[in-house]
């Protein structure tokens, strides 16, 4: 099964649990403690709220899924295109929750020559990417629940990096996103301000390790 287009490329998220908590006013949280995580990569379980604090499985497993013609879908999907998302049929009865990460890394460059840089909210704190969701039942009955990101034409910060870039949402935007207004929703898949991300050349990440 290939990959979907992956942007963004890893995740980073160094805040604690509590510190999630605090920030979106939860009570309580199925998780359990972690370390700060400096490479979250596709494939691994990521934290996502969507009302509640989970863990899920970064990368939608589309079995059962099929496209407009009827025909299987055969990439994971780690990305999802926002012009898209909810008219393609792949996309059928999928949730919606965000993804609270510190930030993000993306490259840059020619193979063995890439640049990896680190994009982070200029102010500090979290950054919550849009996200949907779905629960794939694997052989013997065992279901995993699984996330994806919703991605939109890169702002000007990100453009000279990528073409494209994760949907960001503000922090009281999120109920909206969450909510039952799937138009009101929609209208949130926009490019995040200019001038709001700080970004900088990653040096020290073990691209290998968590």
């Amino acid at each position: 099964m290939r990959r979907s287009s992956e942007v963004p490329g890893r995740f980073f998220l160094t805040d604690g649990v509590e510190d999630l908590m605090a920030e979106l006013g939860v009570s309580g949280a199925d998780l359990p403690a972690m370390p700060p995580r400096h490479n979250i990569a596709p494939g691994q379980e990521i934290v996502v709220f969507d009302g509640a604090l989970h863990l899920m499985r970064w990368g939608i497993v589309p079995v059962g899924r099929v496209n407009a013609r009827g025909r299987p879908v055969m990439e994971q999907i780690v990305n999802a295109r926002s012009e898209t998302v909810f008219d393609k049929s792949a996309f059928d009865g999928v949730g919606r929750a965000v993804i609270p990460v510190n930030g993000w890394y993306e490259w840059t460059g020619e193979k063995r020559r890439k640049t990896a840089w680190r994009i982070a909210p200029g102010s500090g704190g979290l950054l919550y990417f849009a996200a949907i969701t779905d629960v794939w039942t694997a052989p013997g009955g065992l279901e995993v629940p699984q996330v994806a990101c919703v991605t939109c034409a890169p702002n000007a910060d990100v453009a000279p990096i990528h073409h494209r870039m994760g949907v960001l949402l503000a922090r009281d935007d999120i109920a909206v996103w969450l909510g039952d207004d799937l138009d009101a929703a929609k209208a949130l898949m926009v490019s995040w301000p200019a001038g709001r991300l700080d970004i900088t050349e990653a040096g020290g990440v073990d691209w290998t390790g968590p």
